[in-house]
């Protein structure tokens, strides 16, 4: 009986710091993706409708995250971190296009 409530905590204990490892990699993308917007403004890749519509998205995500969080007790469930996870991909390929197109300010 111990043995099968040790297994059982020791599960429970992985699966926590797997969760807490997705929201620093959520949190963590959040960030460098930010970094990028504001690198592409201070270099001028970036004209102030596509920062502002980079800023918007990013902005939306946040509130749809928090949003999901706050219904959840605080945690993310596995589909909310794909549905996240997606959602910044294509953020991230919305910056990377921004960046790189003739636009100039």
């Amino acid at each position: 009986m111990k043995t099968a409530f040790a297994g059982i905590a020791a599960a429970a204990m992985m699966l926590s710091a797997v969760g807490a490892l997705h929201a620093q990699e959520i949190q963590q993308r959040k960030e460098n993706q930010q970094d990028r917007i504001a690198n592409g403004v201070k270099n001028g890749s970036l004209t102030p409708h596509e920062t502002a519509n980079l800023e918007r998205k990013e902005s939306a995500l946040n509130r749809e995250t928090r949003r999901d969080r706050s219904r959840n007790g605080g945690k993310l469930t596995n589909g909310e971190k794909a549905r996240i996870n997606h959602q910044q991909n294509g953020l991230s390929r919305n910056i990377y296009r921004d960046k790189h197109n003739a636009a100039r300010q």
